[in-house]
């Protein structure tokens, strides 16, 4: 059979048949199987679509909450700045405070503590008061008495169960009444010292305490000599400007000046000084400042004698007590003795040779306690008579710097001569503070040697 095309031909042909086949077969499948697929398609296109809407709305969101957080962060950030910033200032405020109050301050922060602290009041009572409640020596001392009380009540039970093992002996009798008189007086003899104590720091507070009240006026009165000598040096300029006085006036006077100045200097440590000591003594911080009320003693003479002012001191002075103490402890010792007829021993002797050696320190007491009397008493009318005497030269001193002044005006005196009578007016005010203060001192050392306790 002869077909009417060639073998290649119905090659081609055959192929493009089959290709054409499938096409149509995959045209036919696409109709009809992948209909649903496609309109899934093209809801899952939507909801992609829908899901790129809104992931791009939550994007937005995200944005804005990532804005509003960052905006928060900032703001907290800028918050925990600003407290770190006012907690640093107060870290640095509490630091400069801490750093006026320290003893080791610089000058400007010690000035600044000082004007602080400087309204502050204090007066002898007060000052009398807080030591008794922080100086040093009197918290040593009443520590020590505890540990003595302590120390011998430990000794004593111990004596008494010695006393269980033994007869009746003379060693347990002994041990009976001494060990009984020796405890008791211990421990009065502890009290006694811790009275010795206070008292010994209730007079150094006192003459520290009037000691820096001298100080604090004798820097005024350095002051007032040198606004005179300054003033003085202004007076001097003036004449030489007008021709009425020579060069020499204006280095008189400028040589008065710096020798007020010097004066004012070494006023300003001595006070430092004073200050120091007696912040010391009633137990604060040394370099804390004070404005000290004046407690100036000008009390009337006293109303007994010295004879009686002697017999005073003899009832009220805590060493006697002591001294009595010891002789009642040396009697009980030779009584115990005397029960068991035991003179004649050692033992006995000893005994004998204590009592009188408690009463030689008696008698030694009684003179000594006397004698300190007697010279505050004596101190006390001598500083007494100073004061108007003093009183009666710083005026007269003042007197005379007035009338110089005028001649100097008036060009009857030097520049020389002024300062002259500035210096002595100056020495005699010096001379009278330095009277109230040695009066005041006498007061208190008199009514230390009587055993006043107040």
């Amino acid at each position: 059979m002869k077909f009417p095309y060639s073998s290649k031909k119905w090659l081609t042909l055959s192929i493009a048949a089959v290709m054409a086949t499938s096409i149509g077969v995959g045209a036919v499948a696409s109709e009809s199987g992948t209909a649903a697929p496609a309109s899934q398609t093209q809801g899952s296109q939507q909801n992609d679509k829908a899901t790129t809407a809104a992931t791009a709305d939550n994007s937005k969101a995200d944005a804005n909450k990532t804005d509003a957080t960052k905006a928060d962060t900032a703001a907290t950030e800028d918050k925990a700045a600003a407290n770190g910033t006012a907690d640093a200032k107060a870290t640095e405020t509490k630091a400069t405070d801490a750093k006026n109050t320290s003893p080791s301050g610089t000058t400007g922060t010690t000035n600044a503590s000082d004007s602080t602290s400087a309204a502050e009041q204090m007066t002898l009572a007060k000052a009398i008061e807080q030591a008794m409640q922080t100086n040093s020596k009197i918290q040593t001392a009443r520590l020590e008495a505890k540990t003595a009380d302590i120390n011998q009540s430990l000794a004593y039970d111990s004596a008494a169960d010695m006393r269980g093992l033994l007869d009746r002996s003379l060693e347990a009798s002994k041990q009976k009444y001494i060990g009984t008189k020796q405890a008791d007086l211990t421990k009065k003899l502890n009290q006694l010292a811790v009275k010795v104590t206070e008292n010994q720091v209730k007079l150094g507070v006192q003459q520290a305490y009037y000691n820096l009240l001298h100080a604090q006026a004798d820097l005024e009165l350095k002051k007032q000599s040198l606004n005179r000598a300054q003033t003085q040096l202004k007076v001097a300029k003036a004449a030489f400007d007008v021709g009425t006085k020579a060069k020499t006036d204006i280095l008189q006077a400028e040589m008065g000046v710096a020798g007020a100045q010097a004066a004012l200097a070494a006023a300003e440590n001595t006070l430092e000084i004073n200050g120091m000591k007696f912040n010391e003594i009633i137990g604060v911080d040394v370099n804390k400042k004070w404005k000290l009320t004046p407690e100036n003693k000008q009390i009337a003479a006293p109303a007994m004698n010295l004879q009686q002012a002697q017999e005073q001191a003899l009832k009220q002075r805590h060493e006697i007590v002591q001294k009595e103490g010891e002789l009642e402890l040396a009697n009980t010792t030779v009584n115990v003795l005397e029960d068991w007829s035991m003179q004649a021993t050692y033992n006995g002797r000893i005994a004998k040779n204590n009592v009188e050696k408690a009463k030689l320190a008696i008698e030694e007491q009684n003179r000594q306690i006397k004698t300190e009397v007697a010279e505050a008493y004596l101190n006390l009318n001598a500083a007494r008579v100073a004061i108007d005497f003093r009183k009666k030269a710083m005026e007269a001193a003042a007197e005379s710097y007035r009338l110089t002044n005028l001649r100097f005006e008036n060009g009857l005196a030097t520049t020389l001569e002024v300062i002259q009578a500035e210096e002595e007016l100056a020495e005699k005010e010096n001379q009278h503070l330095e009277a109230i203060r040695n009066y005041n001192l006498a007061v208190v050392n008199f009514e230390n040697a009587l055993g006043v306790n107040k």
